[in-house]
């Protein structure tokens, strides 16, 4: 699977109902125009976390995915469709421990990122999906 990237938009908003933060496979499926992606393309603000540019970068070291020629999974924050939010560590990390019902490190980081912001995750995650609340997801 190959993954493009474009060019950053603008400064980040404050949070609101309709801002929704992208799980890893939503961000693949957006970059490959996959049709679970869809109800995504209408949402008016998407924000990819700094832990899905690290798991696409472990998804393409064990071979799983590939980037388009001469792009990184650094730069999967400057492609318009939406934008890089970085929350502040301590906190993020703090949050993310308090999640004990999943041991994937960046699924915790996920839900803990969407639950600091009053976020919702899109996500077609079974786990994530049966221990989020209807108002913390977006079902994929």
């Amino acid at each position: 699977m190959e993954l493009g990237v474009g060019r950053s938009r603008a400064a980040i908003p404050s949070a609101a109902a309709a801002v929704i933060l992208l799980d890893t496979n939503a961000v693949i499926w957006l970059a490959k125009g996959h049709r679970r992606a869809r109800a995504l393309e209408r949402a008016p603000r998407l924000y990819l976390s700094p832990a899905s540019v690290l798991e696409v970068q472990f998804l393409v070291e064990i071979g799983r995915i590939q980037l388009a020629p001469g792009a990184a999974a650094v730069t999967l924050g400057d492609d318009p469709r939406w934008l890089l939010d970085e929350p502040a560590a301590g906190e993020w990390f703090s949050v993310a421990a308090e999640i004990g019902w999943t041991r994937d490190p960046f699924d915790r980081l996920l839900v803990a990122h969407a639950r600091m912001r009053g976020w919702r995750l899109a996500t077609a995650d079974t786990v994530l999906l049966e221990h989020l609340s209807p108002r913390e997801c977006l079902a994929l």
